[in-house]
């Protein structure tokens, strides 16, 4: 028996040694993810100007089509011994005198005027027909009231084509005498008819509101990230309408809130019944917003692979390897899961609250520490692990840059500012300056960073239809 001792010790002593040689097992258990729902962030209110610019062109077109054909018609003589029909007789012309609206309508009248008496029961009357054209002249002031444009317009002048005659006893007599004075009862007509034609084709509560419903429907920010903006209004404001050139300037802003929402696509929060408009003096000429930058947790962790690529951690022959990252959100805090092989392997698992870094526009992770059971294990079996320097080391890859998602998100606000159009004849343009990082907060899915954008933002108005 005894000469299978020296066998025995070999065999143990053999074993010792593989077992020093051979890496250390780790199997700490796996923080779980929890829900970080709800997935709805309200920041706080956002403020965006709207100055309108509708061409002259367009009042003009639509006055034309709403006032055409005959446009006064008087078929009672007996009131004052005038008859009279006017026809719109060529297209209306509308252009800017002095900040001024100058019409210029042609028109053609019929007019029967009645000269005689009735005396003693018996009518003694000669009745004359004229067929006349002219150009009339009114002048409009401009103003906006209760989301209309309202003109106060006023006959300036009257010039017909041919002096109206008629025979009188054989004679060609002038008679721009008596119809000039027949001009004065159909003046206010003209001039109401005008005032009732550009109200109603510069209406623009069904224009403004229209744009704003389309611009307050939910937009996808990205595809990827399923990630929406929902901008539901709170106050429309507007200056004085004014006149420059051959434009009507109108400078309005929209106080809103601007939500951020991850998931499937959100119901609109528009209301048009409860949107009032305000009038102030001036409003001011940028748009401040907020956007969101979002980043996955699959993107950040594909990030921080290429972080740990080829990096050893440790000291002297005590070293291991950062093989794959994993992230997930546990009670507000972030868990980093790094399977690292050498001589440890396994899972570790940290813990930390993501900050961003304004500088490098990173992503980082503050007070990042091992989780509990990570902790008590490496303390049993590779205590060089779980000191601060090595976790120092391994925190510097723990980060991540957002620029992309930064930039992606600037592009998707910056399509809605170049010549997009959210009904016909309406084209909103704009531009974006710098961006500030507001918070990060955390869902179920990603990680999303507020980011508050300045610039400014035009919408114009180019053959309303």
């Amino acid at each position: 028996m005894l000469k299978f001792l020296p066998f025995l010790f070999a065999i143990l002593i053999v074993s010792m040694i593989a077992s020093c040689s051979t890496s250390n097992k780790i199997a700490a258990l796996k923080p779980e993810p929890d829900d970080a729902s709800p997935l709805m962030y309200e920041t706080a209110a956002s403020f965006i100007n709207l100055p309108i610019s509708v061409k002259l062109k367009d009042i003009e077109n639509q006055t034309n089509t709403i006032l055409n054909g005959l446009i006064y018609e008087d078929n009672n003589i007996e009131d004052d011994n005038i008859e009279m029909k006017i026809w719109k007789l060529a297209p209306i012309s509308i252009t800017n005198e002095n900040g001024k609206l100058k019409t210029i309508l042609p028109l053609k009248a019929a007019i029967k005027y009645r000269i005689g008496t009735k005396k003693l029961g018996v009518e003694l009357y000669n009745t004359k027909e004229f067929n006349l054209n002219g150009v009339v002249t009114l002048t409009s002031d401009v103003a906006l009231t209760n989301w209309k444009l309202n003109t106060k317009t006023e006959l300036k002048s009257l010039d017909w084509n041919e002096s109206p005659t008629m025979v009188v006893f054989g004679k060609n007599m002038p008679v721009t005498y008596l119809i000039n004075p027949a001009v004065k009862l159909f003046r206010s007509k003209i001039e109401s008819k005008i005032d009732a034609a550009i109200e109603k084709s510069m209406d623009f509560k069904p224009n403004v509101l229209a744009a704003l419903e389309k611009i307050c429907s939910p937009f996808q920010m990205s595809e990827a990230y399923e990630s929406w903006l929902r901008i539901t209004p709170i106050e429309i404001y507007s200056t004085d309408a004014v006149l420059k050139s051959d434009t009507f300037l109108m400078d309005m802003g929209m106080k809103c809130f601007m939500t951020t929402l991850v998931g499937t696509k959100p119901e609109s929060k528009f209301d048009a019944s409860k949107i009032i408009l305000k009038p102030v003096t001036k409003i001011p000429n940028q748009i401040t917003a907020n956007i969101a930058a979002v980043s996955t947790f699959a993107e950040a962790a594909k990030i921080m692979n290429k972080n740990f690529a080829g990096q050893e951690f440790g000291s002297g022959s005590k070293k291991v390897t950062v093989q794959k990252v994993d992230i997930w959100h546990k009670n507000d805090k972030m868990v980093i899961a790094l399977d690292v092989i050498g001589t440890v392997n396994g899972t570790i698992y940290l813990t930390g609250f993501p900050q961003y870094n304004e500088q490098t526009k990173e992503i980082f992770f503050d007070k990042l520490d091992y989780a509990l059971d990570t902790k008590n294990k490496l303390m049993r079996t590779a205590n060089w692990l779980a000191q601060g320097l090595v976790l120092r080391k391994i925190q510097e890859s723990c980060r991540y840059s957002i620029v992309p998602n930064l930039e992606e998100g600037k592009q998707t606000m910056a399509n809605y500012l170049k010549n997009y159009s959210p009904m016909p004849g309406v084209f909103i343009n704009g531009k974006m300056d710098n961006l500030q990082f507001q918070k990060v907060q955390l869902t179920n899915k990603a990680i999303i960073a507020f980011i508050k954008v300045n610039g400014t933002v035009n919408v114009s108005v180019d053959g309303l239809k």
